[in-house]
């Protein structure tokens, strides 16, 4: 793999780690979780014209 081709990938999973984090902290803000002690999520990775279908799922703890 290129180096070109490791940046860029690492600038995107950079930005899918900073806004996928902003995202769950606003909704641990904003929304009504109280009684909950875990936040279950998942994330699903695709790629346009490809058959990549990535799914990664836990809990975020609350408490």
């Amino acid at each position: 793999m290129s180096e070109e081709f490791n940046m860029s990938m690492r600038k995107f999973l950079k930005q899918v780690g900073v806004t996928s984090q902003q995202e769950i902290e606003r909704i641990v803000r904003d929304a009504d979780l109280s009684g909950k002690s875990n936040l279950s999520v998942k994330v699903v990775l695709t790629a346009e014209g490809t058959d990549l279908n990535h799914v990664v799922e836990g809990d975020i703890k609350l408490d």
